[in-house]
């Protein structure tokens, strides 16, 4: 009789971890990347609103990308990170902060680093987000590959950044948040982004970090960049 409870206790609880790594995890990941498409489409419609029937401004004009302010109150979102190599529905919005009110939310899960850059900025616009659980808005972080693409939207424009390299460090390492990763002397040149999650999956026990250096941006009236102007179409659809 004992083992016929043990068992049964068991059980439930492996179908409770499944439901909390598997079925919640895609429950919140819908909601996150709902949550992001909306934001998208709101900036998007305000674009359009301001520059009613004016003409796009063209590539050359662009000039230095635009800086938004440097700090929000924690917990406001004031970003959206695509990246396509993590497949459909992987928009996420980025907040402020790197608290469990902002990784753990239904409709957040990307979280900035406080005093680290912001998007366009020279230095280094550092985030974090879980691998798995919650939404998980860096759970295909290991597949990334040179070159792919890091896109960043604000209210401003859409920022490009391209994957550079990985690196595998200690919880404690907070170098990699430097303006110049591990070089906190050093004055910064390059406009960086950084992407921080949990490390192996289902772990705590390090960081995989991956790094970008900014390609290019375009302010939010020319729309999207032309290689996911389909895939934002279909956002919300």
């Amino acid at each position: 009789m004992l083992g016929e409870l043990l068992l049964t206790a068991g059980v439930l609880i492996l179908l409770f971890l499944g439901w909390q790594l598997w079925w919640n995890d895609a429950i919140m990941a819908g909601q996150q990347s709902t949550a992001a498409s909306d934001l998208s489409a709101e900036w998007l419609e305000e674009a359009r609103a301001t520059s009613g029937d004016a003409p796009a401004p063209a590539p050359a004009d662009y000039g230095d990308p635009i800086v938004g302010p440097a700090s929000y109150p924690n917990g406001e979102s004031f970003a959206v990170m695509y990246v396509p190599r993590f497949g459909e529905g992987s928009q996420r919005r980025v907040a402020e902060g790197t608290g469990l009110d902002v990784l753990n939310s239904e409709y957040l899960g990307v979280g900035h680093y406080p005093g680290t850059q912001m998007p366009g900025q020279v230095g280094n616009f550092a985030i974090a987000s879980h691998r798995s659980a919650y939404g998980g808005g860096m759970h295909e972080i290991e597949q990334l590959q040179l070159g792919d693409a890091i896109y960043i939207q604000t209210r401003d424009g859409w920022y490009t950044y391209r994957f550079r390299d990985f690196e595998y460090v200690t919880p404690d390492t907070v170098g990699v948040l430097a303006p110049v990763p591990h070089h906190p002397d050093l004055q910064p040149t390059d406009r960086l982004i950084t992407l921080t999650t949990c490390n192996p999956l289902y772990s705590t026990a390090e960081r995989l970090i991956a790094y970008g250096v900014l390609e290019s941006w375009q302010p939010s009236a020319a729309g999207p960049p032309a290689e996911i102007a389909a895939d934002v179409a279909t956002w919300g659809s």
